[in-house]
């Protein structure tokens, strides 16, 4: 092989894209961290957002330096110390509703947002998303002690037995999203524990990628 021939290949697996990142919590900042860390390609821009600061329960953010009270989305963005023609983090500290879903641009969207029924509002990200020819990729319950199978497939192919799944598939969800499940849900009464958090984030950061690659192929 020449050194053209290895200097047009380098030169194609560069940064490009941009993946969006919806949630920057405990497993969005491990997604995150994820990202910012790919090298020979990946995405040029993370748009990572998140409405809530950090407070004493955010653990990992407190690991790795976090100020207290801070927007969670501005310290992803503190991590990034690449220089901008290589990748940035774009930090939008807020939440995302019906009235401002235009801020999501990304090629691809990961969803991870959490607390009380955010279904109906995943299923208008994703809804979004779509229509603006975005690939995307989220969560149906990730419980568990840390020994779970964790599954990721399209929606459209699993069975009915994850009750999150079928509530997507009542707002109209019914194809083209990629979920990750260990098929542990609240109602089971089992943790979220940290290592379970690490293997999910892989998972999501992967098969990400992939779906930004087959963007750009």
């Amino acid at each position: 092989m020449t050194n053209d021939e290895i200097k047009k290949m380098e030169d194609k697996q560069v940064p490009h894209g941009r993946i969006d990142l919806i949630g920057c919590g405990r497993l969005g900042l491990r997604i995150g961290i994820n990202l910012l860390q790919v090298h020979r390609g990946g995405p040029k821009v993370i748009g990572a957002f998140d409405g809530q600061k950090i407070d004493g329960g955010d653990i990992i953010f407190g690991l790795l330096g976090a100020e207290m009270g801070k927007f969670k989305p501005e310290f992803l963005k503190k991590l990034c110390t690449h220089e901008k023609e290589f990748r940035e983090v774009i930090s939008y500290c807020e939440y995302i509703n019906e009235d401002n879903l235009d801020l999501i641009t990304g090629d691809v969207v990961i969803i991870v947002i959490a607390g009380g029924n955010t279904i109906p509002t995943a299923a208008k990200i994703i809804k979004h998303a779509h229509k603006n020819g975005a690939k995307t990729i989220g969560t149906a319950g990730i419980f568990g002690f840390g020994n779970e199978n964790i599954e990721i497939k399209d929606i459209s192919e699993y069975d009915d037995s994850n009750p999150a799944i079928e509530e997507l598939r009542k707002e109209g969800i019914t194809e083209n999203h990629l979920i990750l499940t260990t098929n542990k849900l609240i109602r089971d009464n089992e943790p979220v524990t940290p290592y379970t958090l690490d293997e999910v984030a892989n998972t999501i950061t992967m098969n990400s990628l992939k779906l930004l690659r087959d963007k750009y192929d």
